[in-house]
């Protein structure tokens, strides 16, 4: 079949957009923050959290500043600016915006009229777009007219050039025409720290059924990370194994070995400029825990000393986590995902799985390991059951 150039050139674009389409990329915005009612400082630092949680990173937080209400009489506001790191659409990022508010107490009215409120978030620049939207309009348009925006703004984005007035925001404020005093309070927002600051490498492990590979994945979603997940299904021994252990277990354990050593000595030496950090749904030691279940005192201890010589090259990761479930929600997970070689897994075969986790966990001093029962948690279909898994891992220290 004949296609002509024009044809070549749709199908082309409409695949990159596609493509496109499905990429987080992660950008850089601006907000103002601002508070005047009930605990201001409580106020402000609860939205900068649930900015962390739902809309993106915090990079910055300015200083807080006490200011007088601009346009109308009531308290005194307290305004911070901060720099997010998100991977939101600009669209998505409002609709989030208001949500948070919304969570916090605030209630809009249809007026334009100004008027006291608990807290009050504004996107001020996303990136260096300019948007004319029904519902949103970057950079924001009153942004240059007040030093509440302005001075905590520069505090955090001195450089940042504004994208209409192409001067830096430095010189915007210089240039700001608002006499309005404005005074810096000694009390400060702590600013929430990513995952991707606390780590370089997260390993998430767990018995089979677990929702190891899940949880890596939506946290490689959300924070950008270079996911690296075992290779299972590619593996031909696998379904051969769950049919007859006894004559199958050496070479798929040592297929499985040799891959896992391949893939984490490969990605973990690979430093990769867009992602924040590496998370991985195995490490190494995964090896030695199913080879004591699977394999014979002899071959084990030939497989044991290949292992030890592979562990040696691999690198630790700065947070191992194991997510434990208890065997009856294991198998109805593994029934659920509805592979056909592992239907037959008995519950003793999962004990003996856990068992050796366990073992290995309690006699590893030198691995930093978190352990997180995740037995009445769904983190795939919940969102509050996934930021409780989340919180674990960001909290531990």
């Amino acid at each position: 079949m004949f296609i002509n150039r024009e044809t070549k050139i749709h199908f082309y674009t409409l695949h990159f957009f596609s493509l496109y389409s499905l990429m987080k990329i992660v950008r850089t915005t601006y907000l103002s923050l601002g508070s005047n009612q009930g605990n201001k400082l409580q106020n402000l630092q609860s939205a900068v959290n649930l900015i962390d949680e739902k809309a993106g990173a915090i990079k910055k937080v300015s200083s807080v500043y006490k200011t007088a209400p601009w346009g109308f009489d009531s308290d005194d506001f307290y305004n911070i600016c901060i720099e997010v790191s998100t991977n939101l659409n600009p669209e998505n990022l409002i609709s989030k915006l208001l949500g948070i508010e919304k969570s916090l107490g605030r209630k809009r009215n249809n007026d334009e009229q100004y008027n006291a409120r608990i807290i009050d978030i504004d996107i001020l620049l996303f990136e260096d777009e300019i948007i004319f939207a029904p519902d949103l309009i970057v950079p924001h348009p009153r942004m240059l007219d007040r030093k509440f925006v302005m001075v905590p703004l520069t505090e955090i984005a001195a450089n940042f050039r504004h994208p209409i007035e192409k001067q830096t925001i430095l010189m915007c404020l210089q240039n700001c025409d608002d006499k309005s005093d404005i005074k810096k309070i000694e009390e400060e927002i702590i600013r929430p720290i990513s995952l991707f600051e606390k780590y370089n490498y997260i390993a998430i492990e767990g018995n089979i059924g677990a929702g190891k590979t899940s949880l890596a994945k939506m946290i490689g979603d959300d924070y950008n990370a270079k996911l690296v997940l075992e290779r299972f299904a590619d593996n031909p021994f696998l379904p051969k194994y769950y049919k007859d252990m006894e004559r199958y277990a050496f070479p798929l354990e040592m297929s499985f070995l040799a891959d896992r050593y391949n893939q984490l000595t490969e990605d973990l030496a690979q430093f990769d400029l867009f992602k924040s950090f590496i998370v991985s749904d195995y490490y190494i030691f995964k090896s030695l825990i199913f080879a004591q279940v699977s394999l014979h005192k002899d071959e084990y201890a030939l497989y044991r000393k290949i292992f030890d010589v592979m562990y040696r090259e691999i690198s630790k990761p700065d947070l191992y986590v194991y997510l434990y479930q208890n065997t009856d929600r294991l198998l109805r997970n593994i029934k659920k995902r509805g592979r056909d070689y592992e239907q037959e897994i008995k519950p003793e075969y999962l004990d003996k799985i856990h068992s050796g986790y366990s073992t290995f966990i309690k006699s590893e001093e030198g691995l930093n390991t978190l352990v997180i029962d995740v037995s009445e948690l769904d983190f795939v279909n919940s969102s509050d059951d996934y930021r409780t898994v989340i919180n674990q891992i960001s909290e531990y220290k």
